[in-house]
């Protein structure tokens, strides 16, 4: 009889939006009439912007024509796309990259989720606690933690971010070798200057450490200062590998196209004591299996470096970010603890008093009608914390702040 990888079965029991799912299909079978407003999922709501579209539109019309027909494209992306995105993205930061340094691909969950094949089994991989369940998850899949015990997989260095340190990471007492960092952050919301950045790229140099850096929601950011790329910082280019998408910022969550960035500068040791490119592992692991991001996709993706695109983009992050400010606003001013929603479509914040995170998503759903994250789904550091986005509709966002305010019973 085949084996399994029993490394899965270290894992909880169901992914952590499988069981809010679940939830919300019993909670509709017992309330059929209820009209439940959904700020869980971080799943944009508002249509493609019309530059895409017309992309989009003008690359299906090329795929009818058999001169401009196109079968497989490059696994790591078409250089149209990739040169416009180092331009627009990369070189207005003052950062320069080679178009063989960038892999376009189907989402940042997918690459932060299959980067960890092309390190070894043995890394001690640090996350920040609360954090984005994949990168953890992953990580024991591949065997490369311990069991599960009292919240936390052994094996693992957990980097606590809570009120009490303002949400800073501090670094890790032991030695590691994979850090993932994620600014602006999911769940919290909230950001790291560029001096508290560079103490980790600093860290990662004198360790021989690797940061997987995810910047998801860099488009986000409002206020000055904060960076919004990793390699902003001195000697990144050495130690960083950083993830972006177009879900977030263009609304290609349905759609699918993201990319990562792998400086051939970034180096990892082998067993006998040499250093080896990660970019060429990489490039190895996509062209082994991947077959690349569709070319109708990459064009509408094209389409967001357009200054029709940009600008289109700029009103739907505005979009979202006003309801950010609705949902942060309006929670506290009931008294509770928020945080995030001012870089970030994340709105963290305290439960009640004496409610813990699931019991506060229960409370939520069955009074206000309302979906929102518990926190301890992503972390133990996030017990005692619930996170609420701001991608839902304005009307929704504003009737949500409304139930919560009319409904539930602090």
């Amino acid at each position: 009889m085949a084996l399994i990888n029993e490394n899965y079965l270290k894992l909880q029991g169901s992914y952590l939006f499988a069981e809010i799912a679940r939830r919300i299909t019993r909670f509709k079978e017992d309330n059929p009439n209820a009209d439940v407003i959904r700020l869980g999922i971080g799943d944009v709501t508002r249509p493609l912007p019309e530059a895409v579209i017309k992309g989009l539109h003008t690359a299906v019309d090329e795929m009818a024509d058999v001169k401009t027909f196109r079968g497989y494209g490059p696994e790591q992306g078409y250089q149209f796309l990739i040169e416009k995105i180092i331009a627009t993205d990369y070189q207005s930061l003052g950062v320069s990259l080679d178009v063989d340094e960038l892999f376009v691909s189907d989402g940042s969950k997918s690459d932060v989720g299959n980067i960890q094949e092309i390190f070894g089994v043995n890394n001690r991989v640090a996350i920040t606690d609360p954090v984005y369940p994949v990168y953890l998850d992953t990580n024991v899949m591949a065997g490369r933690t311990g069991e599960l015990v009292n919240g936390k997989f052994a094996g693992v260095t957990y980097l606590t971010c809570n009120a009490e340190n303002n949400f800073t990471p501090a670094l890790p007492e032991e030695k590691v070798d994979i850090i993932y960092l994620c600014f602006p952050n999911n769940p919290t919301g909230t950001t790291l200057p560029k001096e508290e950045l560079k103490k980790w790229v600093d860290y990662a140099k004198a360790n021989g450490a690797i940061i997987l850096y995810d910047a998801a929601y860099e488009a986000y950011i409002q206020e000055p200062g904060i960076p919004h790329s990793i390699y902003e910082i001195e000697g990144a280019k050495e130690v960083a590998i950083e993830f972006r998408t177009f879900s977030k910022n263009a609304g290609f969550t349905g759609t699918r196209c993201a990319f990562t960035v792998v400086p051939k500068t970034v180096l990892a040791a082998t067993k006998d004591g040499g250093q080896y490119p990660l970019n060429k592992l990489w490039n190895r692991r996509q062209t082994t299996k991947f077959n690349g991001v569709p070319y109708i996709i990459q064009r509408g993706a094209e389409a967001v470096y357009t200054p029709e695109g940009q600008q289109q983009i700029k009103s739907l992050i505005n979009y979202y970010m006003d309801n950010a400010k609705t949902i942060r606003e309006g929670l506290k001013s009931i008294g509770l603890d928020v945080f995030g929603g001012v870089n970030a479509p994340y709105i963290w914040l305290k439960t009640p008093q004496g409610y813990d995170s699931w019991s506060f998503f229960d409370k939520l759903l069955n009074e206000a009608n309302i979906v929102g994250t518990p926190g301890a789904g992503f972390g133990p550091a996030g017990e005692g914390y619930f996170r609420l986005t701001a991608f839902g509709s304005q009307e929704s966002t504003q009737e949500a702040i409304e139930r919560i305010k009319t409904k539930l019973s602090l």
